[in-house]
């Protein structure tokens, strides 16, 4: 769901909400619609002060104990703890069960439980009862709640059932819903559209940057950031995509800054701590990184989907800091997670090896290649643990194996290019090194940018990468 940014900026809205505000300073509770109180909590929502949004809506309800949006409000914020019971009671008390806001609540309260088809099955005999000049926005509102649900291929069935139209709120629901749908570049071209009738929406540039980020153009997405943080400096959103979109261009620094940034205005987010973390590490400022580490695990909820990289990350600090034990202690930790082991299986050997401990990281590895039954992805990372190792020959050895292995079977597999490459050039082998480059660019671009990015000028293209290295090489 998204807010209404353009209301929230018209006086209209901002004397309601001085109004309300300085009645709450006077120790007054003051007098208004219920749907202006909604409206005021769902602003401090967006601004983040979500305890003000729940004061709010609880004085409305006592004002208004059946009015329909302050009941949406409570159950949804029910629905979010997945509270359902609740959330139904809140439904139950709304008196006007003709409101399409009640038939929308009811449907999400069905599709928040999983029952997606019977939502479905519910709204469409509601649209039965819609009058045709209220259909199209019948309709961009089912959209809309599948949308908030990230159930893309239920939105687009419903935009579908409406009229293409021009109009702004059509335009982006059809971007978020080609955003969930993975068609990143309709979502692009749509958001850019909407930017030109509205280029001071951060909401849009926000989305913009999301949709950039999610095609690997992180270039483009921290430019659209930036437009989003000059037209409100301290909108989180726009502060952490800018973060996300230099961490992944490897500026660790400037990410560090904008991470630290964004936890000012947010704090105490796992997420952030996480890649605030990584930064440091990859700055060298390892201990310093524990710290942030060790805070984000201590925030992080049993089902953060961050947790166990979280643990990862710490373990790697410890190892670095040849504090071994502390290190094979936090993967204990993860073992008593649900979690791959496979890949716990690899991060030990990892370490072990790290740390010398060569028998006991090479029963790791081996466990991690029976449990796989012998997974090419697992290989890999196990031959680039030896890489990082510092194990360069044996690196480039096994590779060579792995490689035969491959060929031999005529299995598809498209990674380790890249890393073979690096260990032949780091060998002094410069014939394999670019042969094995122009593999990495043929079979997985990706990969070569990742990994071999640091070898040429800043904004050199993966295709480019051969023909500049065989220049450089034989001048």
């Amino acid at each position: 769901m998204h807010f209404d940014e353009e209301y929230f900026n018209s006086k209209e809205f901002q004397e309601l909400l001085d109004s309300y505000e300085i009645g709450v300073e006077a120790g007054c509770q003051p007098f208004m619609d219920a749907d202006d109180f909604v409206n005021i909590a769902d602003y401090y929502n967006m601004v983040g002060d979500y305890d003000k949004a729940v004061h709010t809506v609880d004085y409305a309800i006592q004002l208004y104990p059946d009015a329909t949006l302050p009941n949406v409000f409570k159950a949804r914020e029910a629905l979010l703890k997945k509270d359902y019971e609740t959330a139904r009671q809140y439904a139950d008390k709304i008196a006007s069960k003709d409101d399409p806001d009640y038939h929308y609540l009811v449907a999400e309260i069905l599709i928040a439980k999983g029952h997606i088809a019977q939502a479905d099955r519910y709204l469409r005999d509601y649209g039965l009862t819609v009058d045709s000049e209220e259909y199209q926005d019948f309709v961009k509102d089912c959209a809309n709640l599948y949308i908030d649900y990230g159930i893309s291929d239920r939105a687009y069935e419903w935009m579908m059932r409406g009229k293409p139209d021009d109009s702004d709120d059509f335009k982006e629901l059809m971007a978020r819903t080609f955003f969930g749908l993975g068609k990143f570049d309709e979502s692009e071209r749509l958001f850019n559209e909407l930017l030109d009738n509205n280029p001071y929406s951060k909401r849009y540039w926000n989305a913009l940057a999301n949709t950039q980020f999610m095609k690997e153009d992180f270039t483009s997405a921290v430019t659209s950031s930036e437009y989003a943080i000059a037209i409100d400096p301290d909108d989180p959103e726009g502060l952490l995509s800018k973060a996300n979109g230099l961490f992944r261009l490897n500026n660790y620094e400037d990410a560090l800054n904008f991470y630290q940034r964004y936890e000012e205005i947010v704090p105490d987010n796992e997420f952030e701590l996480l890649h605030h973390g990584i930064c440091l590490v990859y700055l060298g400022r390892k201990q310093e990184a524990v710290s942030v580490l060790e805070n984000a695990l201590q925030i992080a909820d049993e089902d953060s989907p961050y947790l166990i990289q979280i643990f990862q990350e710490l373990a790697f600090c410890y190892s670095s800091l040849k504090k071994v034990e502390k290190a094979l202690d936090i993967l204990d930790r993860i073992g008593e997670e649900d979690c791959d082991h496979v890949d716990l299986l690899v991060v030990r050997g990892h370490i072990l090896l790290e740390n010398d401990r060569l028998e006991e990281a090479e029963r790791s590895f081996r466990e991690a290649i029976i449990l796989s039954d012998t997974s090419p992805c697992v290989l890999l990372r196990i031959i680039v643990s030896l890489y990082d190792n510092h194990y360069v020959k044996a690196c480039y050895q096994l590779f060579k194996k792995f490689f035969l292995v491959l060929e031999t079977t005529g299995e598809e597999f498209s990674d380790g290019y890249s890393y073979m490459a690096i260990c032949c050039y780091d060998m002094g082998n410069k014939d394999e090194f670019l042969y094995y480059l122009r593999k990495a660019i043929e079979h997985n671009p990706d990969e070569a940018r990742l990994v071999l990015g640091f070898m040429f000028p800043y904004g050199t293209e993966v295709k480019d990468y051969y023909d500049y290295m065989y220049h450089k090489l034989n001048q």
